[in-house]
């Protein structure tokens, strides 16, 4: 009975030191995804703020709170943003949680279809900001969006039921047009 009263202990007092860590490493965490989301939502936004909260005092069992207040909007729930604004704070998130880890490549898949242009525009400058660090794969039917890429790979179908790849190299295009544009001599 001792033995295992002692037995007892021991993994309660190693369950402890185990939350305590996770607690700390969690909080830690938490404070750096939200300075780069207070970082990276005024940039997407051209203002405003951003924030994470956690829903309760007991860190490990709480929910987590996304508030997010665009420039000129005074809002209490992110359901009340627009489907592009909902986009675009969804992004910053993700984007927080690159920079604290970044991956080797994103795949992104048509997140900016609610996106108008100057939000498009925005969201390709921190694209190409972050692409320096992580390589992005992005599905999208936005031509400012594929404007901003080197590489296009496009999926036609010529025949009915039948797919086809194409696939551009934009570095190489311009520089064949710039060739075709020199005079003769």
């Amino acid at each position: 009975l001792q033995d295992l009263n002692a037995a007892i202990a021991t993994l309660e007092s190693a369950i402890q030191q185990i939350d305590r860590e996770t607690e700390l490493r969690l909080q830690d965490t938490f404070t750096q995804v939200n300075t780069f989301l207070s970082e990276i939502f005024p940039v997407i936004f051209a203002g405003g703020q951003a924030r994470l909260e956690f829903c309760d005092d007991k860190n490990l069992d709480a929910g987590l709170l996304l508030t997010a207040q665009p420039p000129g909007k005074k809002n209490s729930s992110i359901q009340l943003l627009s489907g592009g604004e909902k986009a675009l704070t969804a992004l910053a998130l993700i984007f927080s949680l690159f920079r604290l880890n970044p991956a080797p490549f994103c795949l992104l898949d048509e997140v900016d279809a609610p996106l108008d242009d100057s939000n498009t525009s925005r969201f390709c400058e921190l694209v190409k900001t972050m692409a320096k660090q992580t390589q992005f794969l992005f599905i999208s039917h936005n031509k400012i969006t594929m404007e901003m890429a080197q590489r296009l790979i496009g999926v036609t179908m010529q025949e009915q039921g039948v797919s086809r790849i194409v696939a551009v190299d934009l570095a190489a295009a311009v520089q064949m047009g710039k060739r075709e544009k020199q005079p003769a001599i």
